[in-house]
């Protein structure tokens, strides 16, 4: 039994079998393995009866659940029409500046993935963007480069 297998088991274990279990156990898996492979899911759909088709569509819908493995750290912008209107597009631009990579990249060596991702629920202090689980919001062009340099200083 391989490290997934083990940990798709006590998820469910955990959560149930019940078809309402599936978004708990997958939210479990990228809490542990950061994303979910094709084998996790594949484990999922056996150990709820329930079809790949289902568990893969379930997972694409969601942008917290990557299906494909990202860098150690991901960024997540605020796509929202409230982020945009504050600037975002400006702070996208200096972060594929300052990693290199574009939106939806991931940086060589797998230290820094960018996403664009729906609402993150902070449209009153935008824009915003979340990196892992820490928030940075009313951002500017300078304090994306703090941040950024900061994280990559810490893990050079």
């Amino acid at each position: 039994m391989t490290k997934t297998n083990e940990l798709v088991k006590k998820l469910v274990e955990e959560h149930g079998v019940a078809r309402e279990s599936l978004l708990p156990v997958l939210q479990g898996i990228v809490k542990e393995e950061r994303y979910l492979s094709k084998e996790a899911m594949r484990d999922v759909a056996e150990q709820l009866d329930i079809s790949a088709a289902e568990v893969y569509g379930t997972a694409s819908f969601f942008s917290f659940l990557d299906t494909e493995e990202k860098g150690k750290y991901i960024i997540r912008v605020c796509k929202s029409i409230t982020c945009d209107m504050k600037g975002k597009c400006e702070l996208v631009r200096t972060m594929e500046d300052i990693l290199k990579i574009k939106v939806g990249q991931t940086t060589v060596g797998k230290r820094f993935s960018l996403l664009e991702t729906n609402c993150i629920g902070l449209c009153d202090q935008g824009p915003a963007m979340l990196i892992n689980d820490d928030y940075y919001t009313k951002l500017t062009p300078v304090k994306v480069r703090e941040i950024l340099g900061d994280l990559i200083r810490k893990t050079s």
